[in-house]
């Protein structure tokens, strides 16, 4: 398939469509506070936004990124929520950042599975080379990770017999040239109270403890007596060297 990727500071006209395609995460995730700070504010990223159109100019699939600094030392355990809170502050501030992370990758669900996936994560990784950037930063979110108990620290680094990561999502990545750093225990904070998490997600919260929630990667634990649940996602940092 012939695929034409573009930012949207090239096609500014795609934002008429871009909010068309949906994402495939749970419906709970739409609700992290930092990260709806982004998307509420991505025309100031467009030269960090692909979009990618098939033959007849039709989106397809759409790739976000962000450009932030980044602290000295190891890569951040807030992940993806310290990578987007971080751009935006460099943003408002007028700084210049000194990285670029991976955000979303949305594919129209007909075309998932196609091996879509790995040329949009090198498109994504060229395009941060050539704005200067010497590798892209991916808090990758492993969504094949079914126990939500097991700890991220030990799903991440599980393989298969050829040596690539069990999960498919790190696999991509991998695949892609990337390289496994650590692992980021608060990437995504999503709190709530209860009655926002049941209508998110259909279950009672009624009872004080660790609640299982279809598509979390670990448990939201819910406080009942105070009314309020918090969701503390763990994801994986990856780095893909650009060559810039």
């Amino acid at each position: 398939m012939h695929l034409e990727f573009v930012t949207l500071a090239e096609r500014p006209e795609l934002m008429d469509v871009f909010w068309d395609m949906e994402t495939s995460w749970p419906e709970f995730m739409k609700h992290d506070p930092i990260g709806n700070g982004y998307y509420a504010s991505l025309e100031e990223f467009a030269e960090f936004v692909l979009v990618c159109l098939d033959e007849s100019g039709r989106m397809v699939a759409k790739a976000h990124s962000v450009p932030f600094r980044l602290p000295e030392g190891e890569l951040p355990d807030a992940g993806w929520d310290f990578a987007i809170r971080s751009g935006l502050l460099t943003k408002l501030w007028g700084e210049d950042p000194d990285a670029v992370s991976a955000v979303e990758i949305a594919i129209e669900p007909g075309l998932q599975g196609s091996g879509l996936s790995g040329r949009i994560v090198a498109a994504l990784r060229d395009n941060a080379g050539r704005l200067g950037f010497g590798e892209l930063l991916a808090p990758v979110r492993p969504n094949g990770k079914a126990d939500v108990h097991e700890p991220m620290a030990a799903y991440a680094l599980r393989t298969r017999d050829d040596g690539l990561p069990v999960d498919p999502w790190l696999r991509v990545h991998v695949r892609a040239g990337g390289r496994i750093d650590r692992v980021c225990p608060r990437s995504m904070v999503i709190p709530g109270t209860v009655e926002e998490w049941r209508e998110w997600t259909g279950l009672p919260f009624d009872t004080t403890g660790p609640v299982v929630v279809p598509g979390a990667l670990a448990p939201v634990m819910c406080d009942a007596e105070h009314g309020t649940a918090t969701y503390v996602e763990p994801n994986v940092w990856v780095r893909h060297p650009t060559g810039a």
